[in-house]
């Protein structure tokens, strides 16, 4: 409940426009080696969103700060990968960057990238009291995973206006379907290492490093975000809940992802976690029999 009261507060404080503030400071007790990580972080989150967003990422490292069973390593990694998520590659962003390229002239001669979406994709970027009923119009004629191709353009006035109204479109971005997936996906990633840390701490780093499963737009996000969800729910979870007797975690999940990698269809990896959880109950029924 904390954590959603102050995701929040920062979505009403971008609405009224009280977004547009000097960056968050630098949070108390930081290991040496992540000052630099975070103060990059904090300046690419004020871009992609704003000063409250920022201060949103900075509140949520907070939890780590100071924590004895944390070494500066995994807190730089958690500062590293929180950051990358909270800057998800929805059409909003790739707009930003595209015009990014074209102001500060990197990008070379005005060009076109054409970028392959999901309609439920493009559809989650609008608020969500507009998406919701386009998205239960989609689920009624099948449509909801469709593929379209959106060409993000620099080589036309056109374009470059289109451009600039996806872009505009990042002040509503925090009341979109997608934010509020990322934002309870990125909770409950946290809450994962925070369990692992309590519950079997040889793990954490392997939970900590889940996080680079889900990247990019498109069938590879979707995919990821699956793969993701299968891991933790299935081998993670019961695993902290006591329900599977898995002494080594951290193996079991690289195992697991290396059946994910190359199945888009997750036999592999569904296999490869009905092995894993198999050779655990097994072990401990034998255990307890002793």
């Amino acid at each position: 409940m904390a954590s959603f009261l102050s995701s929040l507060r920062y979505l009403l404080a971008d609405f009224i426009g009280e977004d547009d503030g000097a960056p968050p400071f630098l949070p108390d007790g930081l290991p040496d080696e992540a000052n630099a990580i975070v103060s990059d972080a904090i300046h690419r989150l004020m871009d992609y969103q704003g000063a409250s967003y920022a201060q949103l990422y900075v509140d949520r490292l907070s939890r780590f700060v100071g924590r004895q069973d944390v070494d500066a390593a995994m807190f730089c990694e958690i500062a590293r990968l929180m950051a990358a998520r909270m800057c998800y590659e929805d059409p909003i962003r790739i707009a930003q960057l595209k015009l990014g390229e074209l102001d500060s002239g990197s990008a070379g001669a005005p060009s076109t990238d054409l970028k392959k979406f999901r309609l439920d994709e493009l559809i989650g970027s609008l608020p969500a009291y507009a998406a919701e009923p386009v998205l239960e119009a989609l689920d009624m004629v099948g449509w909801r995973h469709k593929r379209v191709s959106i060409p993000f353009s620099t080589a036309s006035r056109w374009g470059v206006r289109r451009l600039k109204l996806e872009a505009g479109l990042r002040r509503w971005r925090q009341f979109s379907t997608r934010y509020e997936e990322e934002r309870v996906w990125v909770e409950r990633w946290l809450h994962m290492i925070a369990r692992s840390l309590a519950k079997q701490p040889a793990a954490a780093p392997a939970i900590v490093d889940t996080a680079t499963m889900i990247q990019g737009y498109g069938d590879v996000y979707r995919q990821g975000l699956a793969d993701w969800h299968a891991i933790i729910d299935n081998l993670a979870k019961p695993t902290f809940d006591g329900v599977l007797p898995l002494s080594d975690l951290a193996g079991a999940i690289v195992e697991a992802r290396a059946a994910a990698m190359s199945d888009p269809r997750q036999v592999a990896l569904k296999h490869a976690i009905a092995e894993t959880r198999a050779r655990a109950l097994a072990a401990g029924a034998s255990a307890a029999a002793e």
